[in-house]
């Protein structure tokens, strides 16, 4: 039968490394984002198929989810905005706008995801898996980074509820912190001051992480995981 997996706000970093595992592990791909052009060359290589999508318009999603042949087994939501300065200078509709993508828009690819699986047949008590890419601004607010914080708090909260109501019922959710640069063909290794090598971290081993949680027996979910290079305090 025809395994699908959903990734949303598609890249040439993290998304880009999961695209090409997923495949590998025989998944048919749905590649979503505003600008399909800038991964056309992924769509190609890994047999995917590219979906122009506005993550923060609820149409939008509903049509994306609907479209499907088939329930997908595995979705994961990437995409997040940012908008820095400090607090008193922010222009209001840049942060509401930025909280829309990060937060909204789970909230709208967790919700017709879940329909979606929750329609299905579950294979071995398991509906599907549904992932959030999170990060420390999750965790702990930053200076002058008042909009990430806002929509990365509010996606970690999401998932925590969605894992307990949806766990028992079949789905498996986990919000996943990415503590540290990712690194990717736009931003390169960085070398910090004591020259550690390894300071940002390789998205193919974080993909390789997304693979476990979606590979977890339903005796031992996760519903969050926490990934940060070996020079990143914490």
């Amino acid at each position: 039968m025809k395994r699908i997996a959903v990734i949303i706000g598609v890249g040439s970093g993290l998304s880009a490394s999961l695209a090409r595992l997923l495949s590998r592990e025989g998944y048919s791909l749905v590649l979503a984002a505003r600008n399909t052009d800038k991964f056309a060359h992924l769509t190609k290589e890994t047999g995917a198929t590219a979906v122009s999508l506005d993550g923060s318009d609820p149409a939008s999603m509903r049509q994306l989810f609907e479209g499907l042949d088939v329930a997908p087994e595995v979705v994961v939501y990437n995409p997040s905005a940012r908008v820095r300065g400090p607090l008193a200078e922010l222009d209001p509709e840049q942060v509401r706008t930025a909280v829309e993508v990060t937060a909204f828009g789970a909230f709208l690819a967790g919700q017709a995801a879940a329909k979606r699986m929750l329609a299905s047949d579950p294979k071995n008590g398991v509906c599907g898996t549904i992932l959030f890419t999170g990060a420390s601004a999750g965790v702990k607010g930053f200076a002058h980074s008042a909009p990430f914080a806002m929509g990365k708090f509010a996606q970690r909260g999401l998932a925590e509820s969605m894992a307990r109501e949806l766990h028992p019922k079949g789905i498996h959710v986990a919000w996943i912190n990415i503590d540290g640069g990712i690194r990717n063909p736009d931003r390169p290794e960085r070398v910090d001051a004591t020259d550690n090598p390894d300071s940002m971290l390789d998205p193919d081993a974080i993909a390789r992480a997304y693979l476990t949680l979606i590979q977890q027996d339903r005796t031992a979910w996760s519903n969050e995981l926490t990934l940060r290079p070996w020079v990143e305090r914490f």
